[in-house]
Formats: C-alpha cells, structure tokens, sequence
C-alpha cells in the first residue's frame, strides 16, 4: 500500500516468456496485486507467470490474442472488481523501471492527480536509447495526442507505464476503448472528455534488454493518426458541445473549413496554371492567401482556447 491506498499492477503480456518472470521479481513490495493478463501467448508466458513463486500474481488468460489495450482493459476491470484504490500498468518486457513506479503511485495516491504516466522525453539521455525510427514516431503522435486529447502540457503519448486513481477509473467506458497500440492515446482523450487531472512523471528510458517489438512504425503512425483525427472529433462534441457548450468549435470548423478550401483553390489553380497555362490573376492570389491565412488564424485561436480550457488538469 502506499498513503493507506492499495495498489495494483496490470502486467499485459503477449509472447514474453523470455521476460516476464524477471518483470514480476523487480515489481515493488507496495504493490499488493499483480495481474499478468496474458493475451493468447503461444509461448510459455502464462505458465512462468504463474511459476514465479509471488503470492501477489494472478494470470488472466485470453482465448484470442485482442491486442494490448485489450489486455490492459481485462486488468482494469480485475483491479476494480477488487476495489484497488490505485491501479498501474507495466509492460512485460522489463523496459519500464520498477524504481520509477513509486513516483508514479505517490502522487495518484495522494488524490493531486486522477492519472500519472511516464515521461520518457524529459531529458537528451532518451535521444541516445531509444531507436531513431521509434522516437521520431512517438515525437509525431505525441503532437498528434496533444491536439487531439487537450492535454497539451503532456508528451511521450507512447509511454504505457502509467497509474490511474479508481474514481476516474470506473466511470471510463473501458470497453469503448481502443484494443491495440493506441490505447494510452485513446485512454488519454477519454479522461480528457472527464476532466481527469494528468501528470507527466519522468522516467529512465530503457531499451536493448531482450524485448522483441513487433511494432512497425510506417503501420502504426498513421493507424493511430486516423483513431486520433476521430477521437479529436469526439472529444470537441462530447465535451465542448453536450456537456458544456464553449465556442472554440466554431473556431475549429471555421479554421479547417477555410484551410481546406485554400489548400483546394490553391490547388486547382496551380494544376491548371501547369496544364493549360492559365494566368494566375492577383485576385485569386488574394483570395487563396486570405483563405490559408484566415484558417490558421481561426485554428491557431482554437488551440488556445482549448489550451485555456484544460490547464488546470495537471
């Protein structure tokens, strides 16, 4: 227990019998539970989870492989059905420092924030480990979480080792959750739309310990790139326009709407200027620039009200 609150661990694990039993032996004695969700390993996952000798581990076993966020939802709803008070996620691949755990149950425990995850971009150190491609995709999606979510002042999106207060916990809608990679950035619109308090906790990166990715990075950008565009819209209907109106969505549809159609008159003219060599006239000109201007302006006037809106979820 840590400040008289008990705490949890969801261990997803998919085809990680190399490392999960040295997972399990680095996991804090606070931690009063352990769930091992093992989604349709084929390996002996399941059975060296269970063989580690820790009275504090349970291994839930899916029939299908359903993807991590599948994974870590079947944790969530073991620890709420126990009435865990706090309630982490640590992969099972030994990259996430146990060390670093307590910082991130300290503060979730003491009721200053609903939600701490990892943040593995504070310093230069996490240029130098983790791989080039892997970075430059998480420094891509984490502006994308940031636009999308509304919490601008967080990053490292990709960072899956996070806690969550069970207030916030049970009114999510866990099954309405993303099921794959994209679950931290999906789980942090949700607790947006809630207006859970989120906080970054820096974190040691760790990489070249054994662990095998199977993420391809040119697969999973612009997967998670469309989930987020959605969930962006979701989020300024849910919150700004059901649940309490604000007018930054008349700046967001006007903004788009004007940048799309300069981008499509720009366009139009420019093929037709190759093709037929039409004259390109200072009016139309004008007007394509007064379009692309006039919609960054709206949009950029949206971000900061949408910035305003969210500050004091930290």
């Amino acid at each position: 227990m840590v400040e008289g609150k008990s705490v949890a661990v969801v261990v997803p694990a998919h085809q990680e019998e190399a490392l999960v039993a040295t997972t399990l032996a680095g996991i804090p004695d606070f931690v009063d539970r352990i769930f091992v969700v093992d989604d349709a390993s084929t390996d002996e996952t399941a059975a060296r989870a269970r063989a580690s000798g820790d009275g504090r581990v349970e291994v839930l076993s899916h029939a299908a492989n359903q993807g991590v966020g599948a994974a870590i939802v079947t944790g969530y709803k073991r620890a709420l059905a126990e009435a865990i008070d706090v309630t982490c996620v640590m992969a099972a691949d030994n990259q996430m420092p146990p060390d670093d755990l307590i910082r991130l149950v300290e503060p979730v425990a003491r009721g200053e924030v609903d939600y701490a995850k990892a943040n593995r971009l504070f310093t230069g150190e996490a240029w130098n480990v983790i791989p080039r491609t892997r970075y430059l995709g998480n420094a891509a999606l984490s502006l994308l979480t940031k636009i999308a979510s509304g919490y601008w002042h967080v990053a490292d999106s990709q960072a899956g080792f996070t806690a969550i207060g069970r207030s916030v916990l049970a009114r999510l809608d866990l099954d309405g959750l993303y099921r794959g990679y994209g679950f931290p950035n999906d789980l942090l619109v949700h607790l947006n739309v809630w207006s859970a308090r989120v906080r970054d906790v820096p974190s040691r990166p760790v990489y070249g310990v054994g662990e095998q990715s199977g993420i391809r990075i040119r697969k999973v950008v612009p997967r998670i790139s469309w989930l987020l565009l959605k969930r962006f819209l979701w989020r300024l209907r849910e919150k700004y326009v059901i649940r309490d109106f604000h007018p930054l969505v008349f700046f967001y549809a006007l903004g788009l709407l004007l940048t799309a159609a300069g981008l499509a008159l720009g366009t139009i003219v420019a093929i037709l200027r190759i093709v037929s060599g039409n004259e390109l006239t200072a009016g139309t000109a004008v007007l394509v620039a007064l379009l692309l201007i006039s919609g960054s302006q709206f949009t950029l006037f949206a971000m900061w009200f949408d910035m305003e809106s969210n500050k004091d979820l930290k």
